[in-house]
Formats: structure tokens, sequence, C-alpha cells
């Protein structure tokens, strides 16, 4: 199976939400959520990624997660991952409770794939408040893809996480895990790079992004919005650029950033902390590309 029929099998199997110029969705991807280890990348920035999702809670915006959420390669135990995150994963809750969480697996939490394993791992967590197991996330349910179908046009965004162009991190997954659990974390506390992420290897994320951009073309310049790669894309509304967005990631030195869909307008946004003129520090939103209007993408 070829990267296009990877992608062309994810888009005809997406979950559909319809939404209109009033809906508002923030899309992360890439938290590798970890335990706190010395290789846990997110854990430099849980508290922005924790403050900013606060932020589109309160705001109204519905939280779409395209793939990597959960660091399952070098992390083999999700209770390790959920007791370093607990506030996260309880802020997350509250979106799900209100039907605003949607989620999409990647390589690194593939095996969210299998509906038996998040229902085993993810449906309920035990509170030791309590003294007993609660409910988390119970009947959540994990897609390949989501297309966003706009109600009065008949334009489409299409979100996926991208590995389905990355013939090892998709096909060859399990080995790609073996060798990040077994050899590359312990080798990432003297700085050394793993190079089966396409994050960290720029000829791999070079051709990801051409075998994408391929599947673009070939289906109408449809907009389409992935993670993956790590490295942001915001392409110019013009007829002659490729409609493929990238969010980025949550795992940037000091920074996470996103892309937001609100008030029929799309943006590449970035959270990071600032110092104030008195020295004390914030948590800030910065706006890098856009906004631009969702129908000027035609």
């Amino acid at each position: 199976m070829s990267s296009q029929t990877r992608l062309d099998k994810a888009y005809k199997e997406a979950k559909r939400i319809s939404f209109d110029n009033t809906s508002k969705f923030i899309l992360f991807s890439d938290c590798h959520r970890g335990d706190s280890s010395f290789a846990d990348d997110f854990a430099n920035n849980r508290n922005i990624y924790f403050h900013s999702l606060q932020h589109y809670y309160k705001e109204g915006y519905s939280y779409i997660e395209l793939g990597d959420g959960d660091e399952l390669w070098e992390n083999m135990f999700f209770k390790d991952i959920f007791e370093a995150n607990k506030n996260v994963y309880l802020l997350m809750q509250k979106f799900y409770n209100e039907n605003r969480l949607h989620l999409i697996f990647g390589n690194h939490d593939f095996v969210y794939k299998n509906p038996n394993i998040v229902k085993r791992l993810l449906s309920e967590y035990f509170d030791t408040k309590e003294g007993k197991n609660v409910p988390l996330f119970p009947n959540i349910k994990f897609n390949e893809g989501i297309i966003l179908e706009h109600q009065e046009s008949t334009q489409e965004l299409f979100l996926v996480h991208g590995h389905q162009a990355d013939f090892m991190n998709y096909v060859g997954w399990k080995f790609n895990r073996f060798l990040v659990r077994v050899l590359w974390k312990p080798l990432q506390v003297w700085g050394i790079k793993d190079p089966t992420s396409p994050a960290k290897n720029y000829v791999e994320l070079i051709k990801v992004e051409r075998r994408i951009k391929k599947w673009i073309a070939d289906n109408g310049n449809k907009i389409t919005i992935t993670g993956h790669t790590h490295r942001p894309r915001f392409p110019s509304p013009s007829e002659n650029a490729l409609h493929y967005f990238n969010d980025g990631s949550c795992v940037h030195p000091r920074s996470i950033t996103g892309i937001e869909v609100a008030a029929g307008n799309i943006s590449l946004i970035k959270w990071f902390i600032d110092t104030k003129e008195d020295g004390t520090l914030q948590i800030v939103k910065e706006i890098l590309e856009g906004p631009a209007r969702l129908e000027d993408y035609k």
C-alpha cells in the first residue's frame, strides 16, 4: 500500500464534523506527553500547554488533537504518563464531557487504533481520594482522520496525523518503537537525536511533505492539516499555493504551536513564556501567520 493509498483510506474513513463561521477549534499535535523522566520532551512545555488549553476551554473552543498526544514508544505504561500529567487529562476530560474533544492517533500512539486498548487505558483511572476507579474518557474513540465540513459551502478541511506518508512510521511502526525504547531513549541523555523521527531527520521530513503535497495536488488542492514533522506550515490562500498546513508540535524549545479555526478564519499560533518589564514571567500567545479567511482557499 503506497502513501497515497494510505492517505486515501484515511480520508474515506474519516470522522465528519459539521461546522460554520461561529465554530471554534484549536488543533494541537505531537504533544508526546511522557512520564517526566529525562527523555520527556513534553515536560518542559507542560505549563505552557496547560495554560493554553485552559484558555481555549474557557473561550468555548473544541479541541482536536492530531496524533502523537501520548508518548507510547518511550513509555510502556500509560499509568506513568497519566500520573505525570493528571491535571492535563482532567482538563481534557472537561472538553470530552461537553463533546468538545476529538482525537486522532499518530505513530507514537498507534495502539489507539485498537478500541480494546483505548477502553483499557483511557476509560477510567484510579482516584486515590475516593479509593476506586472513576471515569476518565468512557467510550472515547480515536480516528485516523477527521473532516471538518462547512455547513454553508462544500469546503472541507482534512485533518490527519501525516505518518501515512512515512512508510517506517506507519507500516514499520513497531520496529521503530522497538528502536526508540531500547536504543534512542537512553541515548537522548547524551544529546543524540532519534533518526527514526522526521522531526529530527531533515531529509525524511522533506520526503514526507512531498508525498502529502502530491496527495493534495491529486485531490483538488483540498485543505489538509497534519502534524508528524513538527514543522509548522501555513500556505498563502493564493490559487497557486498547495493548501498544506502543519500545526507544528508542543515540544518546540520553550514554546508550542497550533492552528486555530475560528469565525471563518484560520491562524497559525504560538504560545510561549515571555518576560514583563518588572521581570516576572507570563505565558502569552502570538499569531505567527494569518488570520486568513477559509473561503479564500479555493
